[in-house]
């Protein structure tokens, strides 16, 4: 059945918890092609006995059998036990089993109109202060204080989110202006970014940017790699919303944790610009 969804429109599945809520989007789907059967046949079949006739003696007895009731009474069931059994389950996970940033590669997203600002804790795995006052939208939209304790190591990127695969991966989400929603669909991500609130989405992804890409041969998203989408309607610019996602094995991750550190080194006596550069 997964295979099917997919021919609609499902993204592959590339997270750990992934397969759990597809299998509720695939006992869902079921649920509402009975539906769909069951009340098409209905109408069908009440405009038949129940139409005007040519000679205008259409046949007006009402339903004398239960089994209508039965049938909205399994309906109910299926639904009840689709909410406790899978539902509320699959929730919980995602709202009390969020990793402590010691057992996860933690990093900090924060939302506005119309970008994701990633910002990793640097080697440490320390995050620095941030500061409104310092925000500033070409040098530092996050509004990094290089000054506090744990930051001159820190780092943060535009539109670019990188993360290993096969590890926990704690986010922690923001926004600065309006309600965004964070989604990652093929890693089954999807969370509101509240601004005042910082919301941790915690996820595992299976497979590397390069193994995903090669699923796509031969189907129209060839050569697509993997997106963070605003699922929100966030203002005019919403359209444009849009960042990339990079799945690294345990070696590329740590070549680029590398590059960046080299990077902001080579910064560090000049202007604080370099968080604005795509890679």
């Amino acid at each position: 059945m997964l295979d099917i969804l997919h021919y609609f429109g499902l993204p592959v599945n590339l997270s750990v918890q992934g397969a759990k809520i597809d299998d509720v989007n695939v006992i869902i789907h079921w649920l509402m092609l009975f539906l769909f059967i069951g009340w098409g046949t209905f109408f069908i079949v009440s405009l038949v006995k129940f139409g005007a006739s040519k000679n205008d003696k259409a046949d007006y007895a009402g339903v004398k059998s239960h089994l209508s009731s039965a049938l909205e009474a399994l309906v109910a069931v299926v639904e009840i036990v689709i909410l406790f059994g899978f539902a509320f389950p699959i929730w919980a996970h995602r709202v009390t089993e969020v990793p402590i940033p010691d057992e996860a590669v933690h990093v900090r997203v924060v939302a506005q109109q119309f970008a994701w600002n990633i910002h990793y804790p640097g080697p440490d795995g320390k995050f620095g202060s941030v500061r409104v006052d310092l925000v500033d939208e070409q040098e530092n939209p996050i509004g990094l204080d290089r000054s506090s304790e744990n930051a001159a190591d820190d780092f943060y990127t535009v539109n670019q989110f990188h993360f290993p695969v096969n590890k926990r991966i704690r986010v922690d989400l923001s926004s600065k202006d309006v309600i965004h929603n964070f989604k990652l669909p093929e890693l089954r991500v999807s969370q509101d970014a509240i601004p005042g609130m910082s919301i941790p989405v915690h996820f595992q992804a299976t497979k590397t940017s390069k193994e995903f890409l090669e699923t796509t041969i031969g189907t129209a998203r060839e050569g697509m790699g993997l997106e963070i989408a605003c699922a929100q309607l966030c203002g005019l610019g919403h359209y444009r919303m849009k960042g990339f996602v990079t799945i690294h094995d345990d070696e590329g991750y740590q070549a680029w944790l590398d590059e960046q550190a080299e990077y902001l080194e080579e910064e560090s006596g000049g202007d604080d610009d370099w968080g604005d550069d795509d890679w």
